[in-house]
């Protein structure tokens, strides 16, 4: 066991939460959902944001200086090693990063009596499915980087005060200091640019706005729902010259539209061909995920 029982780590007890306000600790602060998060949280807590500069998880010593000395009452990892090609090439930094720095985090917030939340992927289902995968399925990862976020499910599962959710195909609106577009932020610049878009035909997914992720973390963690493992994405699903066609019709915009396989690319890494998730564990609760199509044009058409 990497932490203490449900008994021995109370979590936000009552006296912490008659407190003004909750210490969040944030990792991964540069990426896309941080963004979402930060602003999310900053309503309810005070948010320490840390970047791999600020703090490297697969340092030992730093990851349990950081917090043991704020003593958070949420950790919230959003560091993760994402080039899902380069995890074949540095297999090594990969694990260190998705696998093993989620152990030195499970123990350090289970030192400190800390709830941890932590963010997984669809990748590590192999996409042999022909209905949207659901958190009991069998997983089957292809490739490092799927393997390496497995690896992290399992030290964080150990924890009983920690949440897994699997989030899949992101996109959002970037932090204050910039983050990664995402792949259908690349779509929507060539849209905006009236370039091709070459989109996947054969490729599935359940395309997720971090705004609503980061609503469903802090519901959850409001909640003291049960935790344990989540599909955490919006509802349904479509292919990626779908969700192009989409984002066109939003932005007003004829998209040029370039079909492609994944046979027809070469890709270092395997990508499953369908990822659809069911986030219908989360709607059991009360925490209903708006469609994607919904998510999407709130990303798209914000109110003004």
């Amino acid at each position: 066991m990497l932490c203490g029982s449900a008994s021995e780590l109370p979590g936000i007890s009552a006296a912490r939460r008659g407190a003004a306000r909750m210490r969040i600790l944030l990792t991964g602060a540069r990426g896309l959902l941080a963004a979402a998060l930060a602003r999310e949280f900053s309503s309810a807590g005070d948010v320490h944001a840390f970047d791999r500069q600020a703090l490297d998880i697969t340092d030992e010593g730093a990851v349990e200086r950081a917090i043991a000395d704020l003593r958070p009452d949420v950790v919230l990892n959003c560091a993760s090693f994402n080039d899902v090609d380069r995890a074949e090439a540095e297999p090594q930094v990969a694990i260190a990063v998705n696998g093993l720095g989620v152990r030195r985090l499970v123990r350090a917030a289970g030192a400190a009596g800390s709830r941890l939340v932590h963010y997984s992927t669809d990748f590590v289902f192999d996409g042999a499915s022909d209905r949207p995968y659901v958190e009991e399925d069998r997983v089957n990862p292809r490739g490092t980087y799927a393997a390496s976020k497995l690896l992290g499910e399992f030290f964080a599962l150990e924890c009983p005060q920690a949440y897994v959710l699997r989030v899949e195909s992101l996109f959002g609106e970037p932090g204050p200091e910039g983050s990664r577009r995402g792949s259908l932020g690349t779509i929507v610049d060539r849209i905006r640019r009236g370039e091709p878009v070459p989109a996947f035909s054969d490729r599935t997914v359940s395309p997720t706005y971090t705004t609503d992720i980061a609503a469903a973390t802090r519901r959850l963690i409001e909640l003291e729902a049960p935790t344990g493992l989540y599909h955490c994405v919006n509802t349904g699903w479509a292919s990626w010259v779908e969700i192009a066609r989409e984002a066109g019709r939003l932005l007003g915009r004829e998209a040029e539209i370039r079909e492609i396989t994944l046979a027809s690319v070469k890709l270092r890494a395997p990508r499953p061909r369908y990822c659809a998730l069911s986030n219908e564990k989360l709607a059991a609760l009360g925490i209903v995920m708006p469609t994607w199509q919904d998510a999407l044009r709130r990303h798209l058409r914000p109110p003004r």
